[in-house]
């Protein structure tokens, strides 16, 4: 073990014992609020310690709160989490100021600033006007962020992103997206296909075929 790992294994036993009142705080409540009404209050509160220190009391309380929280996972300043059933995987990373619902979030995905993942594009009924609102059914579900995916800054994501894909910022995503590509817009649409490796080195053998090895073109004098 290296010694920055050792360090790292450090700071995360003491962020553990440093959250213990804490995960105390969220036990007593979670009887009588329930598990969800319970996390919200402790990650308002924890999401406003700054830096560092932060990252990991963040991350040590989730680890214990969450149905997933990898020991890689990055919750920057000022995000909160709403549903107990979320899981963040190995090496992800949700910026700042994000409000996270019921979401899977996939080993190495980027989520910049002010981005929200409700659980859903209906987690309110909306059919009928003689019900208000808040007291109608709530249709709450899990959102996918695919591996290796990044989500622009202050995009809405209300449904499922594939692998790899990138959604610009400001986007609303009401219609899951494919691997592989990138989306933009208000609702979110794909502008154009991110290629693959495979894909990409035909690419550019068929473009080789085509014009000849580099520096044997011809050129207009």
């Amino acid at each position: 073990m290296s010694v920055r790992d050792l360090l790292k294994s450090m700071f995360t036993a003491i962020a553990t014992i440093l959250v213990v009142p804490a995960l105390l705080s969220y036990w007593i409540r979670r009887p009588v609020l329930g598990a969800n009404r319970a996390l919200e209050g402790s990650s308002q509160s924890l999401s406003l310690i700054p830096g560092l220190v932060g990252q990991y009391l963040r991350r040590a309380f989730l680890q214990h709160v969450l149905a997933h929280c990898a020991s890689t996972a990055t919750i920057e300043f000022g995000t909160i989490f709403s549903q107990a059933g979320a899981r963040i995987d190995a090496n992800a990373y949700v910026g700042p100021r994000c409000h996270i619902g019921l979401v899977h979030i996939e080993r190495d995905v980027l989520i910049a600033a002010a981005v929200h993942i409700p659980s859903g594009a209906h987690t309110h009924d909306t059919r009928t006007s003689a019900v208000l609102i808040r007291d109608q059914v709530q249709h709450r579900r899990v959102v996918r962020i695919g591996a290796g995916s990044w989500i622009g800054s202050a995009a809405v994501v209300m449904a499922d992103i594939g692998s790899n894909t990138v959604v610009g910022a400001g986007a609303v995503v009401t219609k899951p997206l494919e691997d592989n590509v990138l989306a933009a817009g208000v609702p979110a649409h794909v502008v154009k296909r991110r290629m693959v490796p495979d894909a990409e080195r035909s690419v550019n053998e068929s473009r080789a075929k085509r014009t000849g090895p580099p520096g044997t073109r011809s050129r207009t004098p």
